[in-house]
């Protein structure tokens, strides 16, 4: 009789995992480490919106850029990692859990960051995500293989980051701090080009392509479920419910449509080499921050309508066409079109641009959503195709 000896501290080895195993799907546990960025991405959102409603347009935006890169860039470096060398043991699930709360961490100290500038909090928590995210990486290069070296490299990488954080608290508010964002976020995100330059780090094409889409799918719930919330508020402020129920289902069709666009293209083939990953994640950043952005401008739009926010109707419009542009164009440069015909790769740039037409009329959101329901029309009368045969 043969007895099989328990793994010391019950932990699994972290291997690379096979990048084609069959029915790979996203665990419980990521959908869990989602759901604390529901909240983060909701504060920011909300302090967008706040600051766009008071005309604070280049404050407002440059603080939710600042903010939503740091919560963009832990959620998809653990999604990456997570691709790669997820054991799902208990050692796995408590750093995850730690991470998750850094996230929390990080959310809290959101509204001062847009109010004062005081970054402190967000700063602490994204180290405390960021240096579980060390300890990950430290332990995968036990079991990496010919990969040690680049799991090193991202855990140093990662961890002399950090450093430079520090330094960005010493920095007062202002264009200094801008600057310094910027060059830091630089070297933040060159991070994965210098671990994988010789050696990549396996991922699974469906599973990774599964973890944005699900990330989508949280970022345009926030934006109906804030949209409908500010609707509901307004209801209590006008006489008649009419604009409000205009706007409920234009913002309704708005982000039906952005979800039918986003998952029409096969995403998998979108990441068949490193640079094509590098491409596909690194836009993402500006198609989640527009789609989380639009929930702000729907809630812009209908404080102009309940008198809470003295902007023009037009400027007010373009808080929500904007966003809704920005986030067209960016999942068809990487994901729609290599995998569209011509009519397809005509109408989705052209659409983006009429849509900024939209706050020259007096219908808020109205040639938005009716362009956006063509484009869908255009989808469905022409299926994707593979371009690689």
């Amino acid at each position: 009789m043969t007895t099989t000896t328990p793994p010391r501290f019950r932990l699994a080895r972290m291997l690379p995992r096979d990048p084609a195993q069959p029915h790979r799907a996203a665990s419980t546990l990521e959908l869990f480490f989602d759901l604390v960025f529901v909240v983060a991405v909701s504060i920011a959102s909300a302090q967008l919106h706040h600051a766009l409603s008071h005309g604070e347009f280049v404050h407002g935006i440059t603080s939710y850029a600042m903010v939503f890169f740091a919560l963009w860039w832990a959620w998809m470096n653990f999604t990456w990692f997570a691709t790669s060398f997820d054991t799902d043991d208990w050692l796995y699930r408590v750093t995850t859990i730690v991470q998750m709360g850094g996230v929390l961490v990080f959310a809290s100290g959101i509204p001062a960051a847009f109010e004062y500038g005081d970054f402190t909090v967000p700063v602490v928590g994204y180290i405390v995500m960021r240096v579980a995210m060390v300890a990950q990486w430290l332990r995968a290069s036990r079991g990496a293989g010919e990969l040690r070296s680049a799991t090193r490299r991202y855990a140093f990488g990662i961890a002399a980051v950090q450093v430079l954080w520090v330094l960005f608290l010493l920095i007062p508010s202002g264009p200094a701090q801008l600057v310094a964002f910027v060059v830091f976020a630089l070297i933040e995100v060159s991070v994965p080009v210098f671990a994988e330059y010789r050696k990549q780090t396996p991922w699974h094409p469906h599973h990774i392509t599964e973890r944005y889409g699900l990330f989508t799918l949280i970022v345009l719930g926030e934006s109906l479920l804030a949209s409908a919330n500010a609707i509901i508020d307004a209801g209590h402020e006008l006489e008649s419910f009419v604009p409000l129920i205009s706007i409920s289902v234009l913002t309704l069709v708005v982000t039906a449509s952005l979800w039918w666009i986003y998952f029409w293209p096969p995403h998998h083939r979108a990441i068949t080499t490193f640079g094509r990953s590098l491409r596909y994640g690194y836009t993402h950043y500006v198609v989640f921050a527009a789609a989380a952005a639009f929930s702000a401008g729907i809630e812009v739009e209908l404080d102009v309508l309940t008198g809470e926010s003295h902007l023009s109707n037009a400027i007010a419009s373009y808080t929500v066409t904007i966003p809704i542009a920005i986030f067209l164009l960016g999942i068809w440069w990487i994901a729609i079109r290599e995998n569209a015909d011509r009519v397809v790769n005509t109408v989705i740039p052209i659409g983006a641009a009429v849509v900024l037409l939209d706050p020259i009329l007096p219908i808020p959101v109205a040639v938005t959503a009716l362009v956006l329901a063509a484009i869908v029309a255009v989808l469905v009368l022409h299926p994707p195709v593979d371009k690689r045969s």
